[in-house]
């Protein structure tokens, strides 16, 4: 037997101690990746935008917050919608608008668990969305923020 059957056979062995899943975590993460970059944008900004929306949130950080949301955003935080018109407004509406059923999702989200859609990037079940912005007529440029915040609990049109 040679040395290069040799090899070839440990790394035959070596696959198949492999947890199962492994292969297929890595496969799901590349296709969310590629979903998020074909229906959002950067997965990167996505990635980054949810841990700063988490560690914003966690620390009560409402200015932090308010600079991931795009404005004008319609909020529903299960009593009655509204819109807010800008980062000064969903500062002093924070208490109102981030409850705590929002909050609750905001923290169970993880990354490798996002729904992308058309619509961009589910976090819970819907409570907030990340989207694409453009930024132009062309959409070359393209903003990824928050485009929705809602209670899905509590939901009330």
């Amino acid at each position: 037997m040679t040395i290069r059957t040799q090899l070839t056979s440990l790394v035959l062995i070596a696959g198949t101690l492999l947890p199962p899943n492994l292969h297929a975590a890595q496969t799901n993460l590349a296709d969310l990746n590629k979903s998020i970059d074909l229906s959002v944008g950067d997965h990167v900004k996505v990635q980054q935008l949810l841990t700063n929306l988490q560690q914003s949130v966690a620390s009560h950080n409402a200015a932090a917050v308010a600079a991931l949301v795009h404005y004008p955003i319609k909020v529903n935080p299960g009593k009655k919608p509204f819109t807010v018109k800008n980062e000064k407004a969903f500062i002093k509406d924070y208490d109102a608008i981030i409850t705590h059923d929002i909050q609750d999702a905001i923290f169970k989200q993880k990354y490798e668990n996002l729904f992308v859609n058309s619509q961009g990037a589910m976090i819970g079940g819907g409570e907030v969305w990340i989207t694409g912005f453009c930024r132009d007529k062309t959409c070359k440029q393209s903003d990824i923020k928050i485009g929705t915040i809602q209670d899905t609990k509590n939901l009330k049109p």
